[in-house]
């Protein structure tokens, strides 16, 4: 049984580095764009609750972008508590970019984020009526660099794509975010591998709700916000309505957006993995099971056979064991971290494996999926 078990783990290593869309590999990431005389229309989106600790450093870098295009940012302050709505009023705008719409109740059926996406939509629609242009939703604990949102446009334009979507870079300061952030990511392409998510071919659809550029003829053309009203994993779920409406979309990684948001503790990445895992898995508890079951044989049997097994069990568990630090070593690097941190990814997938545990716990407890601090418990979907 042993034997099988080994066999299975390492035919399951050789099925993931060489048929699963090369999830392993650092890339792809944007070139940073050349200036240009003229650009299409964008406006900037950003849904904010309670974030006076990064909502200056934020928006700044959104006003300081370098872009030759007509350039708005609308910024929904979803009734914050820390004074949120008047730090961002409180910026320099000498240009007049810059709108703050005042959060309104959220209605049946709705997510907070998407309702606050939705109040922001509305309000840049209503200043630029039309379906030229642009859209970039971002989150209010990002910094972008002033070349981001040409990059991003010009990655577009030159694509004829309808969507690109980019990781921004992580904080990776603490202990608890060198072991535990590059798994993020590196869970997160295997879940999506890059490669698949810009073939028209494959069904693959995921975005990074840190950074999405949408043309509004797509989002026109998939029924705007209110299409997505009760998704609880928002990015992924406009990702695959933008691909299923015949839209090409892209999903890399940036080198040009970096989140100020720290995780210091595990129990804060714990509550990151937890608060959506179960909705990943659409609340089946078989789906669950199974994501277990695959979870131990992946991970955590190699290196208990490399350990502790013996014969040829042994083997065939240190060749899967060795396959997937190797497959973890491209992140790393682009994380500038030590190749050794690898051999500790068994005990980080036990970490994300007891999260998602967790978030099924959260879920049969009534306690729902949370945004900045509110709970939402009624019926809803993942997309």
């Amino acid at each position: 049984m042993m034997v099988f078990l080994a066999g299975l783990s390492t035919l399951v290593w050789v099925a993931l580095l060489g048929f699963h869309g090369r999830f392993w590999q650092g890339g792809p990431v944007l070139k940073r764009a050349s200036p240009k005389d003229s650009a299409p229309s964008v406006t900037v989106v950003v849904p904010a609750r309670n974030e006076a600790e990064s909502i200056r450093s934020s928006l700044s870098s959104l006003l300081a972008q370098n872009y030759a295009g007509e350039y708005r940012i609308v910024l929904t302050d979803d009734r914050s508590e820390d004074g949120t709505g008047a730090l961002a009023r409180s910026l320099a705008d000498p240009d007049g970019r810059l709108t703050v719409v005042e959060g309104r109740p959220r209605p049946d059926g709705w997510s907070g984020k998407l309702w606050a996406v939705q109040q922001g939509v509305t309000r840049a629609f209503a200043d630029r009526p039309g379906e030229d242009g642009y859209v970039l939703f971002t989150d209010a604990d990002i910094e972008h660099d002033p070349a981001h949102v040409a990059t991003l446009v010009e990655k577009a334009e030159r694509e004829g794509l309808d969507m690109v979507s980019e990781m921004v870079e992580l904080s990776c300061v603490t202990a608890a975010e060198k072991a535990l952030v590059p798994a993020f990511v590196f869970f997160f392409a295997l879940l999506y591998p890059f490669a698949r998510v810009a073939d028209p071919k494959s069904r693959t659809a995921a975005a990074a709700g840190g950074t999405i550029l949408i043309r509004r003829s797509a989002l026109f053309r998939i029924g705007g916000i209110s299409a997505l009203r009760g998704a609880l994993i928002d990015d992924c779920t406009l990702a695959t309505h933008v691909k299923r409406s015949g839209g090409r979309i892209y999903l890399g990684h940036s080198c040009l957006a970096r989140s100020i948001r720290p995780y210091p503790h595990p129990r804060d990445i714990w509550q990151m993995i937890a608060r959506t895992a179960y909705v990943q898995l659409r609340y089946s508890p078989l789906m669950l099971v199974g994501t277990v079951l695959g979870m131990i044989l992946v991970w955590i049997l190699p290196v208990m056979l490399a350990l502790f097994g013996k014969g040829t069990a042994r083997k065939l568990g240190a060749l899967a064991w060795v396959a997937s630090m190797a497959s973890f070593l491209p992140t790393l690097r682009r994380f500038r971290m030590s190749p050794l941190w690898a051999v500790l990814l068994p005990a980080v997938a036990v970490f994300y494996t007891a999260a998602t545990i967790g978030s099924a716990v959260d879920h049969h407890r009534g306690r729902g999926v949370r945004w900045k601090n509110r709970a939402y418990t009624e019926p809803t979907h993942a997309g």
